[in-house]
């Protein structure tokens, strides 16, 4: 790089760079604010009186800790079971041999194409005739459905990269299938296999058609219904929507700052083959 062309690539990385972070800043702003000062017109760039009121009460109005807690127990739900059975899935594709093989990864990869709109009416009925309409194992395996055919994608691309040879010498050594997939494939795929926890993870957490079409209930609604409750008819307590935002987007950020080295691997070892 030339030195004409880094003043250039620091100023476009720059105001990518604030692009990026001033709705995160005009969120934490607004959280701070009285009720009357988010209504403010000129806005303020800061709060004059800061207040932690709008966190104070979304915690002790009825319902969000609970949809906090729903929201918690859908997406580890949807996270567990879409690398569970993806990384089966993806060792099959990867190891065995069989009749309609590229079939199914075609249509795996052409289920990822359809919009989830157009899914969600016969999930509506799939789930009602089974008896899981309106429950958490229900929205579970719904969103797990959507994020399953990601898994086995990133995961089987993974494992194509360790040698097939690794797994033929572990049963001679006397390892089942099982055990080559457990104690041997696992370890060198972690970083993949914790890309897949966390996309499954973050996708259920952001997750709002699929929710408002299959819970009724309020008691088993997640936090991005909670959220969109906020809206009145006839006031809008931004402050508090802006705190409530806030704290949704604390376990994604965490869980993406704390896995951000595995995430990197696993994204960059998914797309090298041998």
């Amino acid at each position: 790089m030339t030195g004409l062309q880094r003043p250039f690539v620091v100023l476009i990385l720059g105001l990518m760079l604030l692009y990026n972070l001033a709705p995160f800043y005009w969120v934490i702003s607004s959280s701070l604010k009285p009720p009357l000062e988010v209504i403010d017109f000129p806005a303020t760039l800061w709060p004059r009186q800061a207040t932690v009121e709008a966190y104070a009460k979304i915690w002790q109005q009825e319902g969000f800790p609970i949809y906090f807690l729903n929201s918690l127990i859908t997406s580890s739900g949807t996270a567990l079971i879409s690398s569970l059975v993806g990384v089966f899935a993806a060792y099959g594709f990867s190891r065995f041999a069989f009749r309609g093989k590229l079939a199914l990864m075609a249509i795996l990869l052409t289920s990822q194409m359809l919009p989830g709109v157009l899914l969600v009416g016969p999930y509506f009925e799939l789930l009602s005739r089974a008896g899981l309409y309106d429950t958490r194992l229900g929205l579970v395996l719904a969103l797990s459905t959507i994020t399953l055919p990601f898994s086995v994608w990133m995961l089987k691309g993974y494992i194509d990269t360790i040698p097939p040879e690794i797994d033929q010498a572990a049963m001679l050594d006397g390892a089942s299938r099982l055990q080559v997939l457990t104690k041997v494939i696992l370890p060198n795929v972690m970083p993949g296999l914790v890309a897949t926890v966390t996309f499954a993870f973050l996708l259920a957490w952001g997750d709002v058609l699929w929710a408002l079409c299959l819970i009724q209930d309020q008691a088993r609604q997640p936090m991005t219904l909670g959220v969109l409750k906020m809206f009145g008819q006839f006031r809008v307590e931004w402050a508090q929507i802006m705190a409530a935002t806030l704290v949704a987007t604390a376990i994604p950020s965490c869980l993406y700052v704390l896995l951000q080295r595995y995430l990197v691997q696993g994204f960059a070892g998914s797309a090298v083959k041998d």
